[in-house]
């Protein structure tokens, strides 16, 4: 297939466009309706799209159409060609209101819990006319739909290791530890040291054992031979557990960001015990080979600011997942 006689010359950007509105719609009517352009038109451009190609975009059928093979690979083609137009946009809007725009990013609750405020706040300081969208991402169970279907630009959290999906891109920001907190004014609170033994019948508030930080908070006990608690209550949920150590007699373990950057941080302590080594990688996820826009380069650039005293602090090997 010759490019310049049969590809070049005779596909537009408009042409991709609407085979995109079709494939999203699935009819032409509703494509045509959509892009305010009449049916004819909207059916002709597929056709001669088709003959151009030499190939069958779509299958016709009584309530609509559906992509073939071939139709599926230009949609793939098309997708990426817009998206690396709408970042060339964003590039040249960037260099035109170097502070100004709208960036979307993705995050679980665990980072919006303890690190994802601290970056914000340095963010919007430096950049206050940048309006961030911040949408829930359970990174560790594998929910990539977001970043994948361009919703949004990059994701922060918490991954299993080794990471097997090969379109995905990962920087680790910092490995952290755990901490073992209680509420302030509690008896451990006022100790200089707390053997974690000694914590083995309070009031437990911990991560399902069988979710991902549960596997590593029963590591955690288990190389201190010590068998893990039964906990009083069980929560994936960071905000319910640092309300009930805040507000309670319960104690927890957390990570050490959520501990330093919590909003609850007032009402909590960090008790003096001394924890072995099991740590948790926090990441920055995006799609290779994606132009990234330069806001989404700013925010990374700041939090790698912002979590750098933590990697330097809790330099320790990141715990293998059991």
């Amino acid at each position: 297939m010759d490019w310049a006689d049969r590809i070049g010359r005779r596909i537009r950007f408009r042409d991709l466009h609407i085979v995109l509105a079709v494939a999203e719609s699935g009819s032409m009517a509703k494509a045509s309706a959509r892009l305010a352009i009449s049916h004819p038109v909207v059916s002709k451009t597929i056709n001669d799209l088709e003959h151009t190609l030499g190939v069958r975009l779509f299958d016709r059928k009584p309530q609509g159409v559906e992509l073939t093979e071939y139709g599926r690979a230009l949609i793939k083609c098309g997708t990426t060609v817009f998206d690396e137009m709408r970042q060339g946009l964003k590039q040249i809007e960037f260099l035109t209101h170097p502070d100004a725009g709208e960036l979307r990013i993705g995050c679980p609750e665990i980072v919006m819990a303890g690190l994802l405020p601290a970056i914000v706040e340095t963010f919007v300081r430096q950049y206050p006319r940048i309006r961030l969208h911040v949408v829930h991402a359970n990174t560790a169970l594998l929910e990539f739909g977001d970043l994948r279907e361009r919703n949004v630009e990059l994701l922060i959290g918490r991954t299993p290791a080794p990471l097997l999906d090969d379109d995905l891109q990962i920087e680790t920001l910092f490995a952290e530890p755990f901490a073992a907190v209680g509420p302030k004014e509690s008896e451990w609170a006022r100790r200089r040291r707390v053997e974690l033994s000694e914590l083995l019948h309070e009031r437990w508030v911990l991560p399902p054992y069988d979710s991902a930080p549960g596997r590593l908070i029963f590591e955690l006990f288990r190389r201190c031979s010590l068998e893990p608690p039964v906990p009083a209550m069980t929560t994936l949920s960071v905000q319910l557990t640092t309300a009930l150590v805040a507000s309670s007699r319960f104690v927890g373990l957390l990570p050490i960001s959520v501990v330093n950057f919590s909003s609850d941080r007032a009402m909590l302590k960090k008790l003096p015990v001394n924890l072995p080594d099991v740590s948790a990688s926090t990441n920055i996820i995006t799609v290779k080979h994606r132009t990234l826009s330069p806001l989404a380069e700013l925010f990374i650039a700041c939090g790698r600011e912002v979590a750098r005293p933590l990697s330097a602090k809790n330099a320790v090997s990141p715990a293998r997942p059991t």
